[in-house]
């Protein structure tokens, strides 16, 4: 007799949310403000009752707002700042950009327009002579180098090559926990409709002028009917580095410092499935940033690098002619975009598979961006918060009872998991995601959500519209490394205690 074991499938997980310091909702500067004004209706109490109610009503409801949240976690007075801050956009017009020659900005050039203002393209070369572009964010003096790769499938490859590939992709996300000055690294996965140009180049001036006019028939039907059935898949990896050696250190200089750090990068990603990786030049970060903002212009951009070698496009020209931002939507020259944020990840354990149906390309949208943006962690900060998840999730073990504590135990137990991890090299990632679709009329948008909700329902993620903030999300996708968390006015630690 002989008996066939099944394939066991790896599973991965063990994500957990970042716990805010406080009492329940109220977090570290609600629990503060709450015991603070604790005592001061007691020292008024002293004085008199009808002092104490004139000092508790306020700050009952002053405090009240910070214990109410939404699901993904704001409280009042987030959502209301969010709303003042687009009335105040509207009346100051600042939705609204218009550029080129015709238009009041200096220069009468097509510059990416928000958050990518005060972004310059520069250009180095690596150890091997490869270009690489770099996008320097003068606003808060950071570096941005853009990576592309071509990762290879999970069509029939066993469990182990991809439960490999998971491992190497972890360890190389580790990895940037040690690289010098680096802020945040991001993962794109954009995906739109092939417009078969490539095919046809390829074919097209390959046919015999003596070939029969059946064959040749055929090689034209292949062809026209070739996009239709098919998508074309890019995959961009970014990161963005503070100065090197200090704010004030020259910008030639720091160019030189990524050149070294390249090649290493490039073969981290190539070990963990990335398959042929390469930099993106000036001018191919700038080609990828007009076609985003312009769907409609993606054939000509491929004709011309296809029979030139190069386009001649430079960043100054890479944004979009108009653009008019709404609550719930971004139009941009001949697309209508709408970008999701990430409210809750998959709970439990996941499979290698979960993000291929947000993955795969989409029929109801002309271009969709998933992008993973990561936050490496310092050894030193790692160890503090593991330690400090462990104890809390014990904590709230002991304290509950029935099927609250099985929950809690479970808690435990990933924490403890945690924690021995990070103790045996293992590092910690802040990790989101953010997803945008374009599409060719707003009338499309509702089919898009839909198509969406589909998605994130097969993926067992949470996700809801970047309502009011829809211009900066769009740029966050894309490929240019912006970092929310470096575009916000207070520090990330004062955030998380909010």
């Amino acid at each position: 007799m002989t008996s066939v074991e099944a394939a066991v499938e790896p599973t991965y997980g063990n994500w957990r949310r970042p716990r805010r310091a406080g009492l329940g909702p109220l977090g570290l500067v609600g629990t503060v403000g709450v015991f603070g004004g604790l005592v001061v209706v007691l020292f008024a109490s002293m004085i008199s009752l009808g002092a104490a109610v004139v000092v508790g009503i306020p700050f009952v409801a002053l405090v009240a707002p910070l214990a109410v949240r939404t699901q993904d976690g704001r409280n009042v007075y987030q959502l209301l700042s969010l709303r003042i801050g687009w009335s105040q956009r509207r009346s100051r017009g600042e939705h609204l950009y218009v550029s080129g020659p015709l238009s009041a900005r200096p220069g009468g050039r097509f510059r990416p327009p928000g958050l990518l203002t005060r972004v310059s393209a520069l250009e180095g070369r690596d150890a091997y002579d490869r270009a690489f572009g770099v996008l320097h964010h003068k606003g808060r003096n950071l570096y941005t180098i853009v990576l592309r790769c071509e990762p290879d499938g999970g069509s029939l490859v066993d469990p182990d090559q991809v439960d490999t590939w998971v491992a190497l992709w972890g360890e190389w996300l580790a990895r940037l926990a040690h690289e010098p000055a680096l802020r945040g690294a991001s993962v794109v996965v954009e995906t739109a409709p092939d417009p078969g140009t490539r095919l046809a180049n390829e074919i097209l001036p390959r046919l015999a002028p003596d070939a029969p006019a059946a064959a040749r028939a055929v090689m034209q039907e292949v062809v026209d009917d070739y996009p239709s059935a098919s998508s074309e898949m890019n995959s961009y990896i970014t990161l963005t580095y503070g100065a090197p050696g200090g704010p004030r250190r020259e910008t030639e200089d720091v160019v030189a410092d990524l050149a070294i750090r390249v090649p290493s990068l490039l073969t981290g990603l190539v070990s963990a499935g990335g398959g042929v990786a390469e930099p993106l030049s000036a001018e191919q970060i700038a080609e990828m940033v007009r076609v985003a903002f312009d769907p409609a212009c993606a054939a000509d951009v491929l004709n011309v690098r296809a029979e030139h070698g190069h386009t001649g496009l430079e960043w100054e020209d890479a944004g979009p002619v108009a653009a008019v931002e709404s609550v719930d939507a971004y139009h941009h020259d001949s697309g209508v975009s709408r970008t999701w944020l990430l409210t809750l990840a998959p709970r439990g354990t996941v499979r290698a598979s979960v993000l291929r149906t947000m993955l795969d390309a989409s029929d109801a949208t002309r271009r969709k961006r998933v992008a993973l943006l990561y936050r490496p962690l310092d050894p030193a900060t790692s160890a503090r918060i593991v330690e400090s998840d462990r104890r809390t999730a014990q904590f709230m073990a002991t304290s509950k009872r029935g099927m609250v504590q099985a929950r809690a135990s479970a808690e435990v137990r990933a924490a403890e998991q945690a924690a021995a991890e990070e103790a045996t090299g293992a590092g910690l990632v802040e990790f989101s995601l953010m997803l945008t679709i374009t599409v060719d009329t707003p009338d499309q948008l509702d089919d898009a959500s839909v198509v969406v909700r589909n998605m994130t329902g097969s993926s067992r993620i949470a996700m809801r519209p970047a309502n009011r903030m829809q211009a900066a999300a769009f740029s966050c996708t894309l490929p240019v490394g912006i970092l929310p968390w470096e575009q916000t006015l207070l520090p990330h630690e004062l955030q998380e205690a909010m």
